[in-house]
């Protein structure tokens, strides 16, 4: 049997508006959202802790707290990026182990989990303590194409994950790589190998979404992800109002698709009202040549964002068409948070500048420096050199206790949530305590 977990609250307007759906939207879709029938909700994690802080200037706690309040009948998942968390680098682990015993408090019933390199060691503590609170767990696998991606290092893969006592292994196609026939074969064989229930999360970068679903149900998938139109499709999920006609009723569960309408309808009255800068249709176009630069959905919609901020949306097929030649020599990464930021931003130096690597970008010597984890492939041997002859990059992230103390000085009252706020994005936390009137006067 088909379960649905639905996206719309997090990865779908990650991936077609920038990550800037609003906590008071956001807790208003959560509502009707949870009367449908979904297995789950995702509805926090990836891009949306950053983005509510930086740019919405909202608490992205409280974003958490609000919609588990309202949606009471689906569980509520987040995404994490393993040691990273939320963030963009590693964390301390008494910073990772208190993140997500609070977040699982505040209302997270599904941590799912994967790394970015699909480096084991960097998945082995999250997983752990993911699994103390009591959640359910998603070890993901980070889905790419390469010589060196093939189907054995998958299902290696999945029995390394598998061994860490997930609940589940969600095979996570962040860019639309996924195609049927490939889809078919490795369900198959991680159910027939490693009995384990799994789950199937694509985009329809490449318009193949909906088969790729049909095919993973055929081969025994328990899960996929879908998401509400008009916040569906292209650099998002399918939407269920389709997928949910393309899987037989035998195997799949039962959707309230005249709420789902509900929500659909009041997403098109804000995405054309109050959302008319950040929703980007075009997003929702699939693009043959994603096959080529393999550029997931969160990561094309700020790139689009970012060009155009910058004046320099002319030159997207060129960083477009860098991003694959850096990726070979990085030594074939999945481009997924934190790889794709560092790479994009790379992509976009190296053509603006007009040379290439003229500029490197901080995070990207700390990648070749392995601070990041062990990549999968070799990296290019000049580019290695190059870095190797640079000042080792500044990566040390705070500790919990030295959180508190900076936010001592910083706020008359405070609780925990706002200290893992500061852990996880110190500037940007200050920024918002200032605008949120919560800075201590003198």
């Amino acid at each position: 049997m088909i379960n649905f977990i639905d996206t719309t609250l997090r990865d779908a307007h990650q991936s077609l508006m920038a990550t800037r759906l609003r906590t008071d939207d956001a807790v208003l879709l959560a509502e009707k959202l949870d009367k449908a029938g979904f297995y789950s909700l995702e509805v926090w994690g990836g891009a949306t802790f950053d983005a509510d802080l930086r740019f919405l200037k909202e608490d992205p706690w409280l974003r958490v707290k609000r919609i588990s309040q309202v949606a009471t009948k689906s569980k509520k998942q987040m995404l994490l990026r393993g040691v990273s968390l939320v963030g963009y680098e590693p964390y301390p682990k008494d910073v990772i182990k208190e993140f997500i015993h609070l977040a699982h408090r505040d209302g997270i019933d599904i941590f799912r989990i994967f790394d970015a390199l699909n480096d084991i060691n960097n998945l082995a503590f999250p997983i752990k303590e993911a699994k103390r609170t009591g959640a359910i767990v998603q070890g993901a696998i980070t889905y790419t194409i390469s010589p060196i991606h093939t189907i054995d290092y998958y299902i290696h893969l999945a029995e390394n994950i598998a061994s860490l006592e997930v609940d589940i292994i969600t095979i996570k196609d962040m860019a639309g790589l996924l195609d049927p026939l490939t889809a078919e074969e490795l369900v198959s064989r991680i159910k027939e190998e490693i009995k384990i229930p799994i789950g199937i999360h694509t985009h329809d970068s490449m318009g193949l979404s909906t088969a790729t679903y049909y095919a993973s149900a055929k081969a025994g998938a328990d899960f996929i992800d879908t998401s509400v139109y008009p916040l569906a499709y292209g650099a998002a999920q399918p939407a269920i109002q389709s997928v949910y006609y393309a899987l037989p009723k035998e195997k799949r569960a039962e959707i309230n698709l005249s709420i789902v309408n509900e929500v659909s309808s009041k997403l098109k009255e804000l995405l054309s009202i109050k959302y008319t800068r950040e929703f980007n249709p075009h997003l929702q176009v699939p693009d043959p040549q994603a096959l080529v630069h393999q550029i997931p959905g969160g990561m094309i919609s700020n790139l689009l964002y970012q060009l155009k901020e910058m004046d320099q949306l002319d030159k997207l097929d060129e960083v477009l068409e860098e991003v694959p030649k850096i990726r070979k020599e990085l030594g074939w990464p999945p481009l997924v948070t934190p790889i794709s930021q560092m790479v994009g931003a790379q992509a976009v130096l190296n053509v603006i500048a007009g040379e290439r690597y003229s500029l490197l970008v901080k995070e990207l010597k700390a990648y070749i420096k392995g601070k990041y984890g062990k990549p999968p492939g070799e990296i290019d041997s000049e580019l290695r050199k190059r870095v190797e002859m640079e000042e080792e990059p500044e990566m040390k992230k705070l500790s919990l206790k030295e959180c508190e103390e900076r936010l001592r000085s910083i706020l008359r009252a405070y609780i925990t949530e706002d200290v893992l706020t500061y852990c996880m994005f110190p500037e940007e936390a200050e920024n918002f305590f200032k605008t949120s009137m919560k800075l201590r006067t003198s």
